[in-house]
């Protein structure tokens, strides 16, 4: 059973979103604050987290940006601001996708199934253990884990989805709308720049200097494509 923790501080909203993930048989936790939540990530574990942005004790974007700092469970934010900067400045605190309030919780739900679905698509898309520019970037496919440089790096679950994807195709040029279909979903309906926030998170945690990156090339005017030699 998926264990889904609603950081929210209106007992209304909770109780809503915990009565649609229960019929749908997940197990639910609920946080009012910052501080709430940070102790259920520490006792428990949870398989995706719904985030309202505006909490008591801490910015929304706060608490996503020190969850990423130590895990890299799925976040799906709810919050009443609808300009494309706020949903960019939360993709770049570590966010996986947005819901605007008010919500349908039907929208929710659905966004929770296609979260969870993603995360757990493409999991062997390369070899167990797939190494790049001689040890320099190395996936480990079946642990879901990345080291750069000997260096453990913690990518979110569309970070590590989308570097798996262009590493598997090495040279392959893909498009901005391509990517968006393949890491957000083909349901996704926001800004299609959204990807390359995500880039430009991956980049600055595998590479060596972002500014001039040797494996997440970008393709001007198109999209991305991967740059790394497979040794």
């Amino acid at each position: 059973m998926r264990t889904i923790l609603i950081i929210d501080d209106e007992p209304n909203i909770r109780e809503v979103l915990v009565s649609y993930l229960q019929r749908e048989q997940y197990r639910t936790l609920e946080a009012a604050d910052g501080k709430e939540a940070l102790e259920h990530l520490r006792d428990e574990r949870i398989d995706l987290i719904i985030l309202d942005l505006l909490l008591p004790d801490m910015e929304g974007e706060q608490l996503c940006a020190r969850i990423r700092s130590f895990s890299p469970v799925p976040i799906l934010m709810l919050t009443a601001k609808s300009a494309a900067s706020s949903r960019l400045k939360g993709f770049s605190s570590g966010a996986d996708d947005y819901v605007l309030k008010p919500f349908d919780p039907r929208e929710v739900l659905a966004r929770v199934k296609a979260i969870l679905r993603r995360a757990g698509d493409d999991a062997q898309l390369l070899s167990d253990v797939t190494v790049y520019r001689h040890g320099a970037l190395v996936i480990h496919s079946g642990k879901h884990e990345v080291t750069c440089y000997g260096q453990a790096v913690g990518l979110t679950p569309n970070e590590y989805k989308l570097l798996v994807l262009l590493a598997k195709y090495p040279g392959r040029n893909f498009s901005r709308e391509e990517l968006v279909e393949r890491i957000l979903g083909y349901d996704y309906d926001g800004d299609i720049r959204t990807i390359d926030q995500h880039v430009k998170n991956l980049r600055h945690k595998i590479e060596e200097d972002p500014k001039q990156p040797k494996f997440i090339i970008t393709v001007y005017g198109f999209g991305y494509r991967f740059g790394g030699e497979d040794t």
